[in-house]
């Protein structure tokens, strides 16, 4: 039985991408990059300062490293404490051992709560980026735009020097871009269709979107897919590699990736930090460098 012609009827057809924010440019198909700088991959280390509520609502969902186990639980929430508390200076730690600097993607829940938590990372030399306000706050369609705005408005106050967004669990609404360029940001760590900084265009000005590799995240592997820890460092000094190898052909390239402050912070696993940071700056012409460096290499 044919299929009626109004099955294949879509008025939105069009050559290109479902979304308005950047055209179709494959990698085949655009003209190389190189950098003045000489690097051929700039990587950065994002870094997220969270805070999670005892009681996290579940519309429209948790967080993937919210609360587990009933009220109050307390296991998961202290250990994410320990994070801020203890975690997050043994790898700001290691990252002054190699000469590494990150981007700090906070909450405005934590600038709030922890000043000297954000002195140090200011004082390290590192760049402080926005997360939103809460790993409660989850940015989504079903939020209507004064209440999205209002969100971005609250994290700006807490925040109002950064460039750099991340959206709480890197979740966004339609409107998000729109409205995170419409308050100043310029580079957004949500998307990650590139290997390269993305061009975003919107209503309220441009952003640039910063590959973050999920499949690359402390979390992701370690927690989800329980893998070793040398596996995880591996893989990422790999991802390094394989960006280099292809510079021959598609040119300079950007990575970035998540060590999260609770996981990779945990003394049992910073000897793979160390190994993974050593493995990295060894890479030659590879540049460690926060989320704006890596955008403003390839202006």
């Amino acid at each position: 039985m044919p299929l009626p012609d109004a099955y294949l009827e879509y008025p939105h057809r069009k050559a290109g991408m479902d979304n308005p924010y950047y055209g179709w440019e494959p990698a085949a198909l655009r003209p190389r990059r190189e950098l003045a700088s000489g690097l051929k991959l700039a990587a950065t280390i994002i870094v997220p300062l969270e805070f999670f509520p005892l009681d996290p609502p579940s519309a429209p969902f948790k967080h993937p490293g919210a609360m587990v186990t009933p009220y109050p639980d307390l296991r998961h929430y202290t250990s994410r404490d320990y994070g801020n508390r203890v975690g997050v200076f043994r790898l700001l730690r290691a990252f002054a051992q190699f000469g590494v600097k990150a981007t700090f993607a906070a909450n405005a829940a934590v600038v709030q709560r922890y000043p000297s938590l954000i002195e140090a990372v200011v004082s390290g030399g590192h760049e402080l980026a926005a997360h939103g306000v809460s790993t409660a706050h989850i940015h989504h369609q079903g939020l209507s735009e004064e209440e999205e705005r209002a969100l971005i408005a609250e994290t700006r106050r807490a925040l109002p020097n950064a460039v750099t967004w991340m959206s709480p669990a890197r979740n966004e609404s339609f409107r998000t871009p729109a409205l995170i360029a419409e308050a100043g940001f310029e580079v957004c760590l949500d998307w990650e269709a590139d290997m390269r900084p993305l061009r975003l265009s919107t209503p309220q000005g441009n952003l640039t979107a910063l590959p973050n590799y999920n499949e690359l995240s402390d979390f992701r592997l370690l927690v989800e897919r329980s893998q070793s820890e040398d596996q995880w460092a591996e893989q990422i000094i790999e991802a390094g590699r394989s960006h280099l190898a292809l510079f021959d052909k598609e040119g300079a390239g950007a990575m970035a990736f998540t060590l999260t402050p609770y996981v990779a912070g945990l003394p049992f696993r910073i000897s793979a930090v160390h190994a993974l940071l050593a493995g990295l700056t060894e890479l030659p012409g590879l540049g460690l460098m926060p989320a704006r460096s890596a955008v403003a290499a390839f202006a």
